[in-house]
């Protein structure tokens, strides 16, 4: 992994971003994480992943030709997805983006030397080269967003786990058994308090289709009781999440990003004091909650730093 002092100025890496609706890519300087060209275009799984795959391809030839017409090195492609990859750079799950069986890495790697990373691991990393958590060792990541994800970043690298599953908090069921009538409930975290989830819980209480979370969060913010009560229920339960992942992990500090994360107003100030409220160490209370400050850039910074050499 590359970026820092030492790095020359013109060398650059290329970082794609590829999410379940939007493909986003960038020619990023090493050296500080300056974005100096950036590209966005819808991913369409539906199409297929090998159409998607010839997308993702075409737009990193594209910045790599870019970036050589204005006289940067590229040393490399790094390329965050929203899947599980394991330690060695391969996806091991196939939930959002239709990759199975594709020669992804070897795609990728006839325009530049390539490496596949986790979006969530990739964002991470940003914030700890350039971002929010580069003055704290270590430090959980989280994202809020279409998912809902971690990362615990040591000495500055994040932690993938042995199969690279060590992002996974809010796809497992959370059951609970009722002690008088025997109900038993199983909440996915993700299916609840997501963007789309909440979207979906305003539409199915009101009888008014919203396609956005944000659309939630400026019900919310006029005073509307429905949105103001789904922002509320989402940020308790994802901060019940978050104050055990402290207690678990004992991070010094706790980044967090996503579109939703960072919306900040009544969400935010809640999710704080939900996730303070569910810190059992009496010493982490006061433990540093930040937003995270790189933005929608952070994934593709991050997995252009993945695939520096």
């Amino acid at each position: 992994m590359s970026g820092g002092q030492g790095v020359p100025d013109d060398l650059w890496g290329i970082g794609i971003d590829v999410g379940g609706t939007k493909i986003a890519g960038g020619v990023v300087a090493l050296r500080d994480g300056q974005v100096l060209t950036r590209a966005q275009i819808p991913t369409g799984g539906g199409r297929g992943g090998a159409a998607v795959l010839d997308d993702a391809v075409a737009l990193a030839t594209r910045l790599k030709t870019d970036a050589e017409r204005r006289g940067g090195r590229i040393a490399s492609i790094g390329v965050g997805v929203a899947e599980l990859v394991d330690p060695a750079g391969e996806i091991v799950s196939y939930e959002r983006i239709g990759w199975p069986g594709l020669p992804v890495r070897e795609r990728f790697a006839a325009v530049a030397p390539a490496r596949i990373e986790s979006d969530v691991r990739a964002a991470a990393l940003a914030e700890s080269r350039f971002g929010a958590g580069r003055h704290h060792d270590p430090f959980a990541y989280v994202t809020i967003g279409t998912g809902i994800s971690y990362s615990l970043v040591i000495d500055g690298r994040p932690f993938p786990g042995a199969r690279g599953a060590a992002l996974v908090i809010a796809n497992g069921p959370l059951t609970a058994v009722c002690p008088a009538c025997g109900h038993r409930h199983d909440q996915i975290l993700e299916e609840f308090a997501n963007g789309p989830s909440l979207a979906a819980r305003y539409t199915q209480a009101t009888g008014r289709e919203v396609t956005g979370a944000e659309s939630v969060l400026t019900a919310a913010s006029k005073g509307d009781p429905v949105a103001t009560d789904i922002i509320e229920t989402a940020a308790d339960a994802i901060g019940n999440t978050l104050g055990f992942l402290i207690n678990a992990l004992d991070p010094a500090a706790l980044v967090i990003g996503g579109g939703l994360g960072l919306a900040g107003g009544l969400f935010w100030d809640r999710l704080v004091a939900q996730t303070r409220a569910h810190i059992w160490n009496a010493a982490a209370h006061d433990l540093p909650i930040l937003p995270a400050t790189l933005g929608p850039n952070a994934g593709l910074i991050g997995a252009a730093l993945a695939g520096g050499p």
